[in-house]
């Protein structure tokens, strides 16, 4: 029994901690996947899809900016994603979360699913939390082209 303790054990500490993309993942499913879908694939009528590369690589630099407001201001315009028609439903800034959390979720979603090598750190997600931007402002970082 002692032995099979002690392979546990060894076992738990080669395989160290969790990566930062992982516990991205894994927060982006508890908190936005009940929308968005895992995956970040969106629902039709009700979350668009945030698994467009194309979308998150053409905010360029502003993109961190963009998602922080989104996941701390909420977002409820009407937009046009994929040729799909989203009418301003609310989504709501992401509750119960740290900024250390937001920060992960959000580099998560602009890393894997935006193909981007953009971080966003606890501190952006901070200073958008008290910031005075607007969901209009927000808006207005979209590409034109989508």
């Amino acid at each position: 029994m002692r032995a099979v303790l002690l392979v546990a054990a060894l076992a738990g500490l080669l395989s160290g901690p969790a990566s930062a993309e992982d516990a991205g993942a894994a927060l982006f499913d508890a908190h936005c996947a009940a929308c968005h879908n895992t995956g970040g694939i969106g629902t039709p009528g009700l979350a668009p899809p945030l698994n467009r590369p194309d979308f998150w690589q053409a905010l360029g630099d502003k993109a961190p900016t963009y998602i922080s407001g989104i996941v701390t201001k909420g977002f409820a315009k009407p937009i046009t994603v994929n040729g799909e028609r989203y009418m301003g439903l609310i989504m709501v800034p992401v509750a119960g979360t740290t900024d250390e959390e937001l920060a992960q979720i959000t580099t998560w979603v602009l890393s894997d699913l935006g193909q981007t090598d953009q971080p966003v750190t606890p501190a952006q997600i901070a200073e958008m939390r008290a910031s005075m931007t607007t969901q209009d402002d927000l808006k207005a970082l979209r590409p034109p082209t989508e």
